[in-house]
């Protein structure tokens, strides 16, 4: 199925020789007579590449059969990352490359968004945050209670991360997975 240019909105996926591509910044100019020139700039799903492309208006481009299942993280065994649907039951693996820093964000029985392309993983989209307890944090110096002053918290899934100095050890704390940065305090 054909999907015109002028459809390549933002997050719009779509197939380039073979290859999945999500468009990240999307720019039109309409010359006059002839016709429109598209620039976009696009992400590869398959290896995270980021190209600049030039299209003309009336080029037609592939949709991309991606599709995405929510999974359960169960384990990894250290190079390859396990996760099941929870209604099939089908398992399925994702190398720690691709995996790349959101494995410092899984614990296991997390539920994620798990991309496929052609019946092939591709990409596991986390959660825009997640929550995560402090395992361990140096304590804070009496007085020292501005949110300000930053300290290194060690979290339950390995990861370090800056946080403001009132947060101690047994804290659960908010996570942003897109930069790694402390969020808020988690109210139990």
């Amino acid at each position: 199925m054909g999907l015109s240019i002028t459809n390549l909105k933002k997050g719009v996926v779509f197939q380039l020789d073979g290859e999945p591509f999500r468009v990240v910044e999307y720019n039109q100019k309409v010359m006059g007579r002839g016709g429109s020139i598209v620039n976009v700039r696009v992400r590869s799903l398959l290896d995270g590449k980021v190209l600049e492309k030039t299209f003309k208006g009336n080029e037609t481009l592939e949709t991309a059969d991606v599709t995405n299942q929510t999974v359960q993280y169960l384990y990894s065994d250290g190079s390859v990352f396990h996760f099941m649907n929870q209604e099939s039951f089908e398992q399925f693996e994702v190398s720690d490359e691709l995996m790349g820093d959101g494995a410092g964000y899984l614990k296991e029985g997390d539920m994620v968004s798990l991309q496929f392309f052609n019946g092939v993983p591709i990409n596991v989209e986390l959660p825009k945050n997640v929550p995560l307890l402090v395992t361990y944090t140096e304590n804070a110096v009496k007085g020292d209670t501005s949110s300000s002053i930053t300290k290194e918290a060690t979290l339950e899934t390995g990861i370090t991360v800056r946080v403001p100095a009132f947060i101690k050890q047994g804290d659960v704390i908010s996570v942003d997975t897109s930069n790694g940065a402390y969020r808020e305090r988690v109210k139990e």
